[in-house]
């Protein structure tokens, strides 16, 4: 977790390609298109062939974890994912928002508890901080 530019992304991508290098199976989604991406699959029957391809992934990141709000749907498939995942995959979560917060953006506390417990009270936790990476750049272009 961390603010914007401290470089979460990098180091979830940087991870990734490790896992990959390593021949680790690894899939790498922004979460909202995830989420996007699983509600459409619903309508036209690829939903269940989608989860079971995100289940055998050895490593699945989820960028921008929290940016959007999570509707019903989104909520439910979250916890779905995990409860296919949990103890037998790696999931790695980037987000802006720092993991006390997570109950109020999943939004029904009964699935973010569950979520929260599968994932959070058995993971490695990074807290970012410090200024954006970005803007460093920026004033060294000038």
């Amino acid at each position: 977790t961390g603010s914007t530019g401290v470089g979460k992304s990098f180091i979830a991508e940087a991870l990734g390609h490790q896992a990959c290098v390593h021949e680790f199976k690894t899939a790498c989604f922004i979460a909202q298109k995830l989420f996007t991406e699983l509600k459409c699959a619903k309508g036209d029957g690829t939903y269940f062939k989608k989860l079971k391809h995100l289940k055998k992934q050895d490593l699945l990141i989820l960028d921008d974890f929290g940016l959007h709000p999570f509707d019903t749907d989104a909520r439910l498939t979250l916890l779905e994912i995990m409860q296919d995942r949990y103890g037998f995959k790696s999931t790695m979560i980037a987000s802006q928002f720092p993991v006390q917060k997570w109950h109020e953006i999943i939004g029904e506390p009964t699935i973010a508890d569950a979520f929260c417990d599968r994932l959070v009270h058995s993971s490695y936790r990074i807290d970012l901080k410090g200024e954006s990476v970005r803007k460093s750049y920026r004033q060294k272009d000038f």
